[in-house]
């Protein structure tokens, strides 16, 4: 609880910058404050408690995640002060924004009562509402925050209508009350409706297939620091509530739920590796990259009791690369008017250190060793066969091979086309963003211990 509060007494906290005229100190002040928030949120770890008749929770699951959420919140907030120089006199609105988000992401996985759950969402979803459609004279991002806006506002209605029939069935919000009923018998039909209609609104919120459709023109027509946001932070954000919620209202494989998830688990892999192949847009290639790594995750929800350790590797895993590749990203697009292939010829020879950690990061991302990517995918494989899920782990190894197709698509276009444009000066935060980014990964890939016992 101290960190939800913290966090939003830091958003605050931007806000008075700008009343003051003090747009210069807020990024690095409120680098200072998220590191400050990290140490705090990690003296909570193994000290469970709850808050305002059990809204809030926080146990060792909550207490990792708001902590991996935090760390990729700050990165993402060093970028931003380069990233939206042209908008100086509104870096208080970007980075209040993220760090309200940021609150919403920790409500999300600290939840104890299903109104904190969707207030979380709420205020995740609309803050990153408004960063999609923030380039307010940009078509693409009008067209991006409006479609968002739409799809995600339908989806919500999904989750808040599936509350009210678990509140019907049950008569709580509570979801340790809702726990203790579904142990028994006797449940009307409408409680199983409306967790299936919890699990659709937070398959939309991950871009599961078939819920993925909005993913690939948001993530292309949003600024790319938002895309940014969207695919490490959000989608880690979702899948670990994900994760919690079906857990927390024992709406796992004991409601006949695992073959939806192995459908769409594999679906997802499959759709998602496959449209990859075929784009020319790097935005567009991550957002089905995204979907299929969604495939990926759902694979710990078919081994509740064993899988949540594997989960906060994976999502580490994936994040951290994902931050890395787009400080690349937005690096070398910053002064373009598309996110295409071509953008990145030649980036080995013009900038040799951040086409290595390109590189690094799409490997990463493909299960390569010694990348935490490989090893996340290993960890999610073991547990699935011994789950008794053998089929989907075959899929997972075909798709992980076919993601190498577009991953290496690019990472040839760096190393084997010749450049279009000279050498440029590169802003030494680009430099520091990818570098502790990519190293954190390969750390973790090396000691996969110093993440997973965080949860035993």
């Amino acid at each position: 609880m101290n960190t939800l509060i913290a966090i939003i007494g830091l958003g605050v906290l931007c806000l008075v910058f700008e009343i003051f005229n003090a747009r210069k100190i807020i990024v690095p002040v409120t680098i200072i404050g998220l590191l400050a928030i990290f140490g705090l949120n990690a003296t909570q770890f193994n000290s469970p408690a709850s808050f305002y008749n059990n809204m809030i929770v926080t146990n060792n699951f909550s207490v990792a995640f708001s902590g991996l959420f935090i760390l990729l919140t700050i990165f993402l907030v060093a970028l931003s002060h380069d990233f939206y120089k042209e908008h100086q006199s509104k870096i208080s609105d970007f980075i209040a924004i993220k760090i309200f988000l940021l609150s919403g992401a920790v409500a999300m996985v600290s939840f104890g009562n299903l109104a904190m759950f969707f207030l979380g969402i709420e205020v995740l979803s609309i803050a990153l509402y408004i960063l999609a459609a923030s380039r307010r004279l940009d078509l693409k991002s009008n067209e991006a925050g409006m479609k968002y806006f739409l799809m995600g506002s339908f989806a919500s209605g999904i989750i808040l209508f599936g509350i009210c029939l678990v509140y019907g069935a049950t008569g709580y919000f509570d979801v340790t009350e809702i726990y203790d009923l579904s142990q028994g018998a006797g449940l009307p039909a409408w409680f199983f409706i409306g967790i299936s209609m919890l699990v659709i609104g937070m398959l939309f919120k991950i871009a599961a297939v078939p819920f993925h459709f909005w993913a690939p023109d948001v993530y292309e027509g949003s600024p790319s620091m938002v895309t940014a946001t969207m695919s490490t932070l959000a989608k880690v954000v979702a899948m670990a509530t994900l994760f919690k919620l079906v857990t927390s209202l024992n709406a796992g494989v004991e409601y006949k739920f695992e073959i939806v998830i192995i459908v769409v688990s594999i679906l997802s892999m499959t759709v998602g590796n496959i449209m990859a192949l075929r784009q020319n847009n790097v935005k567009r290639m991550l957002a089905f990259s995204g979907i299929s790594h969604a495939g990926f995750m759902l694979m710990a929800l078919l081994s509740l009791s064993s899988a949540a350790g594997s989960l906060l590797y994976y999502t580490a895993a994936y994040a951290l690369a994902g931050i890395a590749s787009f400080a690349v990203i937005i690096l070398v697009t910053r002064n373009k008017d598309n996110e295409d292939i071509v953008n990145f010829n030649g980036l080995g020879k013009t900038n040799p250190l951040m086409a290595v950690i390109l590189t690094a990061s799409l490997l990463s991302m493909a299960g390569i060793p010694i990348f935490a990517g490989f090893f996340a995918k290993l960890m999610l494989f073991s547990q699935t066969i011994k789950a008794g899920y053998l089929v989907v782990v075959i899929a997972g190894v075909i798709n992980s091979i076919i993601s190498v197709g577009y991953y290496f698509k690019l990472i040839l276009a760096m190393y084997t086309k010749d450049a279009n444009e000279e050498k440029q000066a590169v802003p030494f935060v680009y430099y520091a963003v990818a570098v502790v980014a990519i190293l954190l990964n390969i750390l973790i890939g090396i000691f996969p211990s110093m993440v997973t016992d965080l949860l035993n």
